[in-house]
């Protein structure tokens, strides 16, 4: 639908959602133990970017190995059962 867009772009500036998302990526570096994992889910390419980059900025301070170079995607089948899914991507990252 072509409103979609609006009101995702709406629901993301009212809620904070991006606000939230880079104060959990701060503050996970110092709640994970050594060898925790961080697995966070995005929904659209704003949250991805911003999970992407601080993971890599995290691993080049030797916080964090990458576990997942590219993220993990669903695969048809699933998308096909679960429409909401379709657009998930699953980044990783292990506390070194």
């Amino acid at each position: 639908h072509p409103a979609t867009r609006t009101f995702q772009a709406l629901r993301i500036a009212v809620n904070g959602e991006l606000d939230r998302l880079e104060a959990l990526l701060a503050a996970a570096p110092r709640i994970l133990k050594t060898g925790g994992l961080l697995a966070v889910i995005s929904f659209h390419s704003l949250e991805d970017r911003i999970i992407k980059m601080d993971f890599k900025k995290q691993s080049a301070a030797g916080l964090y190995e990458i576990l997942t170079k590219k993220p993990i995607v669903p695969d048809r089948e699933e998308a096909d059962r679960n429409r909401r899914a379709r657009s998930a991507k699953l980044r990783i990252a292990r506390k070194q």
